[in-house]
């Protein structure tokens, strides 16, 4: 059994990114890990309808997911950037010394949205292997919306490497990309039910599966 965690900057990133692939990891009895970096109470104030309703989202994603725990960082969306480094590293060594995961999900670092690329910085900087000598994978995620808008520059654009058959899983990656009800929009929406299924069949071909979700491998040790 491997610990796996996964670092969502906002939630549905998790689901976005890697959610059949997490299915698949609680199917073969890998112990789930959610780390939530942002907090909609920041954003829109506490107590209200916009707050409610997602606290309801995440937890009826997190047990479709079966996470061991949640961990919720509390910071403020599309603000992440006003954090101390030093400070967001403290906050995620944290989670990392208390979960000991084994293999870690991680946004693109070229992403679009300033949060993702903030976070990774920091995030990256807490999976050193000579302090962390339990971490044996590091994978970045692709979240659509966030890592196809990246500038088209080498150095950001998402070159997968590593592929994981979801084809048994997408179904339920979809029912419960739905609980997140304010993501999910009709297409040419980047976040429609027919976008997401195109990335999958998309990166299921280049993979010689029905479906798959596609990552770049950061670090690989066995």
């Amino acid at each position: 059994m491997k610990k796996v965690l996964v670092m969502a900057v906002h939630p549905d990133d998790e689901t976005l990114g890697c959610g059949g692939t997490l299915l698949k990891h609680k199917a073969a009895g890998d112990d789930l890990f959610w780390l939530i970096a942002t907090d909609t109470a920041k954003e829109y104030g506490p107590g209200t309808p916009a707050v409610k309703r997602r606290q309801k989202e995440i937890e009826r994603v997190a047990a479709a997911y079966g996470f061991t725990d949640t961990f919720r960082l509390c910071l403020p969306a599309k603000s992440i950037d006003i954090i101390p480094v030093a400070e967001l590293i403290t906050k995620i060594s944290a989670v990392i010394e208390k979960v000991k995961p084994e293999t870690v999900y991680l946004p693109f670092q070229g992403d679009v949205h300033s949060d993702h690329r903030y976070f990774f910085n920091a995030a990256y900087s807490c999976l050193k292997t000579f302090r962390n000598p339990f971490i044996k994978t590091v994978l970045m995620m692709e979240t659509i919306s966030e890592t196809e808008f990246a500038l088209t520059l080498e150095e950001n654009t998402f070159i997968p490497n590593y592929f994981v058959d979801i084809s048994r899983y997408f179904k339920t990656k979809l029912e419960i990309m739905a609980v997140y009800k304010n993501e999910i929009q009709k297409h040419p929406f980047p976040r429609s039910k027919k976008n997401i299924e195109a990335l999958a069949i998309f990166r299921g071909a280049m993979a010689n599966c029905f479906y798959a979700e596609s990552f770049m491998l950061l670090k690989g040790i066995v």
